[in-house]
């Protein structure tokens, strides 16, 4: 008999012991990369920090004009259109920009960009285009850093709810602000909330924005290892810790949320690995999980933004890796 419940304990132990190694484990990768995204006449991508899907499906990129900043490259336009199979459409905002950093394309098919650097009277700003690239609107003072209600300090990311009122994440660590800033659709300043710290409502890097269908904010406050959900007021309603140290952020139209891990490491973030995870915006659960590209796993490349189409195919900008790629869903 005693042998019997030895046995038996001995089966239980190595069950639990095999269902805690499968909950340690990574979710399915359930994509596959495609080759993708040339650009024409030999011109290469730059760092690309930023992605986003229109409604007809195109692509959007911006991107640092074929190297690290758009500096004494006036003749290289940044914001760049593709189809869904990779193929240019055109490019447009050539001489405005420092340091292209984030991207949102409205409902009407604006495209909103930040500027996250400052120079010679140009960048700290958010720009609207329209989709054939005309200027419509300025936030902020070009080449003015401030902590104002018509200035930013490395504005990180830009979106735009569904009313139309303006989000943007103002901040990029060091002695940048760390906050968000909300304006009316006509660019009003309306109110400001956050600053430098880790409690509930405080940045460190507040690197990337997007709404979920409830209206919420997600905010990704990439070196506090957390998103932090809002109302369009500002009041806190949660922080997950479960998609890493997040950079990009997207969330489609039935609340899957892709978010882009390039910053964690074994020393800034133990136990994470780099890459995209895609879950639910409704109940943060993690269900599919893209790694990044590399042998080494605190040096592999990852995106800092990250998109998806309605099919589900995932598309990410990469700065270090100077690419966009795209991940069919099998």
């Amino acid at each position: 008999m005693r042998t019997g419940y030895r046995l038996a304990f001995a089966a239980l132990i190595v069950f639990i012991g095999t269902a805690c190694a499968i909950a340690a484990e990574d979710p399915p990768n359930p994509y596959t990369e495609d080759g993708w995204a040339r650009l024409p006449g030999g011109r290469h991508w730059g760092a690309t920090g930023a992605v986003d899907v229109d409604r007809n499906g195109n692509v959007w990129v911006f991107e640092r004009c074929g190297g690290a900043s758009c500096i004494g490259k006036d003749d290289v336009a940044p914001v760049v259109e593709l189809d869904a199979s990779g193929k240019f459409i055109k490019a447009f905002g050539a001489g405005l920009f420092v340091v292209p950093h984030g991207l949102f394309v409205d409902r009407e098919g604006n495209v909103w960009v930040t500027d996250s650097q400052g120079k010679d009277g140009k960048g700290q700003v958010v720009v609207k285009f329209s989709a054939d690239g005309k200027v419509l609107m300025t936030l902020g003072k070009p080449g003015v850093a401030g902590t104002t209600d018509d200035t930013f300090n490395q504005p990180s990311d830009v979106a735009i709810a569904p009313n139309g009122d303006i989000f943007v994440a103002d901040g990029h660590g060091g002695d940048s602000n760390a906050r968000i800033v909300k304006f009316s659709k006509d660019g009003k300043f309306i109110k400001t909330w956050g600053k430098k710290g880790s409690a509930p409502g405080e940045f460190d890097v507040p690197h990337g924005l997007a709404f979920d269908s409830q209206g919420r904010l997600f905010v990704a406050d990439r070196s506090n290892g957390r998103i932090q959900i809002f109302d369009q007021d500002g009041k806190f309603l949660a922080e997950w810790k479960q998609f890493g140290r997040p950079s990009g952020i997207f969330i489609d139209a039935n609340d899957v949320l892709y978010v882009a891990d390039h910053t964690s490491t074994a020393k800034n973030n133990p136990g994470i690995k780099r890459g995209i995870r895609v879950g639910s915006a409704r109940d943060g659960s993690v269900k599919a999980f893209i790694p990044g590209l590399g042998a080494e796993p605190d040096t592999q490349s990852v995106g800092e933004g990250v998109a998806a189409d309605a099919a589900g195919n995932v598309y990410m900008a990469e700065t270090g890796g100077m690419n966009v790629r795209k991940f069919l869903r099998k």
